[in-house]
């Protein structure tokens, strides 16, 4: 059987602007529930079908191998058309047996969430799966009937069955299903019970909050103190990270810049346990120099052009593997590093891309004690071991 995913990605969002692509728990929107899918080894191919080329162009540099990017129809991506026309539309192009529709609204799925509900879709013989959120609520509706229980005879939570409330965070459908009922749903269905707290779907402003929440609460659980502590180089850029990114020209044609005076504590401090701390630059100005004397920074590399490159060519000398590596950067030319090293950061005013793709958003501007931010935080995980 060809086990294939589809998360579809619309450019337009009412409630939420951007929603599918705006930053949460410093990542965007889609990239959770796609990690869990990726993750999860559950399909031959993963799919993401977009109207947005910006879209496109944002999961593909997010998973450049692990998922193919395709355009949509308008037809599918309007605002009346239900989730079945993209489907439907999929399966004229995809070939497969079983097809999970995947939503980006749900990013606190997991990827034994995936490898739980097909090994039941597999052992139950189903036709389609939904997720859901087991209960003990007591439902009514809009005319005040009961819906899952007698109020004559109510009963205790504890001999009370309860209900599965349907949380959307993906489904299975099989190519027989879709095609013969035009519908997600269909012929021997299951139900994949999730966690109490993938209720929450992010559908309106006012979830964000309590999800983005959530996000953070998970990723701290799931090690991120762990990953700190493996850190062995801290790599800062400087421009709009080490300094606020402005510029001031003196009379004379020399350049002058607005450093952070904290940060030379923060890497003192990183030295003292260890870690190396090093900079890297696209950037040669004398005023750049004369701070990383005043640092000490004896790893200072400045008119680089690809940093992630020079970061790799390193890795033997420093005797350290990728994964051992941090780095903060702010713009375009610090996006691959981000990517790739073991944990990354970028200042509270980074661009877009950058804080979509970060581990962890400073909350500090730059030049104003993101990098600061970041030694304590590598520093604190270290001493607390």
């Amino acid at each position: 059987m060809k086990w294939v995913a589809l998360m579809p990605l619309r450019g337009g969002s009412k409630s939420i602007p951007d929603k599918n692509i705006k930053a949460i728990a410093g990542r965007p929107l889609f990239f959770w529930a796609l990690k869990a899918a990726v993750r999860s080894k559950c399909f031959d191919d993963i799919y993401v079908a977009s109207d947005s080329e910006h879209i496109r162009k944002m999961v593909a540099a997010e998973f450049p191998r692990s998922v193919s990017v395709i355009d949509r129809s308008s037809e599918s991506a309007s605002d009346s058309a239900s989730t079945e026309v993209i489907m439907l539309e999929f399966l004229r192009r995809v070939p497969f047996d079983v097809l999970s529709l995947i939503q980006a609204t749900s990013p606190l799925t997991q990827a034994a969430d995936f490898v739980d509900a097909k090994n039941k879709f597999l052992h139950e013989s189903l036709d389609s799966l939904l997720t859901a959120v087991h209960t003990k609520r007591f439902f009514w509706n809009t005319k005040a009937k009961a819906l899952n229980y007698s109020p004559s005879t109510r009963p205790r939570r504890q001999e009370f069955q309860g209900s599965y409330v349907e949380n959307g965070a993906f489904y299975f459908t099989t190519a027989d299903v879709l095609t013969r009922d035009k519908c997600r749903l269909g012929g021997h269905i299951g139900i994949h019970p999730m966690a109490a707290e993938s209720i929450h779907e992010l559908d309106e402003k006012n979830d964000w909050a309590t999800i983005e929440r959530l996000l953070h609460q998970r990723i701290l659980s799931m090690g991120m103190q762990d990953r700190l502590r493996r850190i062995k180089v801290l790599i800062a850029d400087v421009d709009g990270t080490l300094t606020d990114g402005l510029m001031v020209y003196g009379s004379t044609g020399e350049i002058l810049k607005n450093f952070y005076t904290r940060d030379g504590k923060g890497f003192d401090q990183l030295r003292e346990i260890g870690v190396r701390v090093c900079v890297i630059t696209g950037e040669n100005s004398p005023t750049t120099t004369a701070r990383m004397q005043k640092l000490r920074m004896d790893e200072y590399y400045p008119n680089v052009e690809d940093k992630l490159a020079l970061i790799k060519e390193k890795l033997v000398p420093w005797g350290v593997t990728l994964d051992q590596v941090a780095f903060i950067g702010d713009d375009l030319g610090d996006l691959e590093p981000i990517i790739h090293v073991g944990i990354s950061f970028c200042p509270a005013d980074a661009i877009e891309q950058v804080r979509a793709a970060s581990d962890h958003i400073c909350t500090g501007d730059g030049g104003a004690g993101a990098v600061r931010e970041v030694c304590d935080l590598i520093f604190d995980a270290h001493v607390g071991t």
